[in-house]
């Protein structure tokens, strides 16, 4: 049986499964980078310009192992600019028996995928992405019946699946989960290490030519371009952070400093999320440093945490909920995303520097995207829309399977306590104490109102009596609302009226 196997571009793994088994001498490998995927939103020129490399870089190992592959250029003159044409042409071209594709990453190319046997009158197999650690039928009978999807209880559960920091199926250290460690803040003198980068070679230096002359009106900067595009790089950025970084990681996950985007973080979301690293390798890589003495359990803990933990429960929780989820609005949100977030012009120094930041690196680490970026979206009350607009078009690790619950879940609490539950709201004390942002800023930390207040002050507090109908019972916030309800008639109507001062002049495009 001769099948056309179709690579996507989240999909250059080896192993996956669309390339099992596969025929050398009869099957063709289809790739193609096709107009509509790179501009359905108009994606960071850095994140083009590094997926369409790593598929250059990939489709030409596939050729030295052997394989046929057709591989299309955005250039090329016969490009049909869409996945859909270019297998259409594919197959007017030769003939095969059927199509083998991996399961996607997002809901709208799955029905997309599942037009095409009836379109094109050939059997399209569709197989399950094993690069992740938890299949979608499994996640779904974990869910099942279940009032609350509580991903610490998810990640236990994936621990004792892959008897991973367990002795007698008892955590390592009495406790799964080391949170609480992870929040020092580091002092000015200590050494952070020097970011993994490496020179564009000639196929990446084509396709920056390529992003420049074609994408000139996409969001960010391609200066200083520096990803790794090929698998044997990306296992050199993982092993700099198991030997540079993971030491330091579980101190400092939640620091922010000013010019200092990369920290002690693993910079491995990219390569994960296009299939250049596998979540496995990644955590077994942790697993001996823990074991060998490198690293203490708190960092262990919650780097692997976020591998076999949240993107196993966001990509479970995604495909779950759509299409639903991409509707999810709870607080009923309409202002429209402030022109700053695309320009990094604000005097709110913390906003400035992680949207500065995401221009150049088409990266944040995590805290800037929750407790800054998303903090200060979900306190404005921005349409959920925009957000998850903004945040799929900004990161070059951003997929909508894992961007879209990350912001509509985690960060605006707008699919009502699916994934979070209650909202990541905080005023400027949190940001004052995880970073330095503060020190330069134009508006003082330490007012709660007026105009040279910290909006994040009078804006949390504004968010909570603006929602109270909604979040008053909850049983997190209940200390929180005690609290306001001490406040007395003036002090709430200064926070109003700053609130409103401040709402009133954001400028939106």
């Amino acid at each position: 049986m001769r099948s056309l196997r179709v690579i996507l571009g989240d999909q250059l793994s080896h192993s996956i499964s669309s390339l099992k088994g596969i025929d050398i001498e009869n099957d063709t490998v289809l790739m193609c980078e096709v107009w509509d995927e790179a501009t359905y939103v108009k994606h960071h020129k850095k994140k083009i310009a590094f997926l369409f490399s790593a598929m250059r870089h990939f489709a030409e190992e596939l050729k030295i192992l052997g394989y046929s592959v057709s591989y299309t250029k955005l250039t090329d003159s016969d490009n049909q600019g869409s996945f859909k044409e270019e297998v259409r042409r594919a197959l007017c071209s030769s003939n095969y028996d059927q199509i083998v594709i991996t399961f996607p990453g997002e809901y709208r190319v799955l029905k997309d995928i599942q037009t095409w046997s009836s379109e094109f009158g050939i059997n399209v197999s569709i197989l399950e992405d094993d690069r992740f650690l938890c299949p979608l039928d499994e996640f779904n009978q974990w869910a099942a019946n279940r009032k609350q999807l509580v991903m610490e209880y998810f990640y236990r559960a994936m621990r004792q699946k892959y008897q991973i920091l367990l002795i007698d199926n008892k955590p390592i250290g009495d406790k799964w989960n080391f949170d609480t460690d992870n929040r020092k803040v580091p002092s000015p003198s200590i050494k952070i290490p020097n970011k993994t980068i490496f020179e564009p070679d000639l196929i990446t230096q084509e396709v920056i030519s390529l992003v420049d002359a074609r994408f000139s009106k996409h969001f960010g900067s391609l200066d200083s371009f520096h990803f790794a595009v090929t698998r044997k790089d990306a296992l050199g950025v993982l092993n700099e952070f198991i030997t540079q970084r993971l030491s330091q990681f579980g101190d400092y996950q939640d620091a922010m400093i000013e010019g200092e985007p990369w920290l002690f973080h693993s910079h491995i979301s990219f390569y994960l999320n296009c299939g250049l690293l596998l979540p496995k390798e990644c955590i077994n890589a942790a697993l001996e440093a823990y074991h060998l003495g490198f690293a203490a359990l708190h960092s262990v803990e919650g780097f692997i945490r976020q591998i076999l933990g949240w993107r196993e429960y966001i990509r479970g929780i995604y495909w779950l909920y759509m299409p639903e989820y991409a509707e999810a609005n709870f607080f009923k949100s309409t202002r429209k995303l402030p022109d700053f977030y695309w320009s990094a012009n604000t005097s709110m120094n913390c906003l400035h520097q992680c949207i500065k930041e995401t221009q150049q690196n088409a990266y944040a680490h995590h805290i800037q995207r929750l407790m800054v970026l998303g903090n200060f979206a979900l306190l404005a009350g921005i349409d959920p829309k925009d957000v998850n607009e903004w945040f799929l078009i900004v990161y070059a690790d951003a997929y909508e399977w894992v961007e879209l619950p990350n912001v509509t879940g985690m960060i605006l609490f707008a699919d009502g306590g699916i994934v979070g539950s209650k909202p990541y709201a905080a005023g400027g004390s949190y940001i004052n104490k995880m970073s330095n942002y503060c020190k330069r800023c134009q508006y003082n930390v330490k007012l709660k109102t007026g105009k040279d207040a910290c909006p994040f002050n009078y804006l949390y507090w504004n968010f909570l009596m603006i929602n109270e109908s909604k979040l008053k019972h909850n049983h997190r916030l209940s200390m929180i609302y005690s609290t306001l309800n001490k406040m007395d008639d003036n002090a709430k109507s200064l926070i109003k009226e700053s609130s409103v001062n401040f709402l009133d002049n954001l400028i939106s495009y």
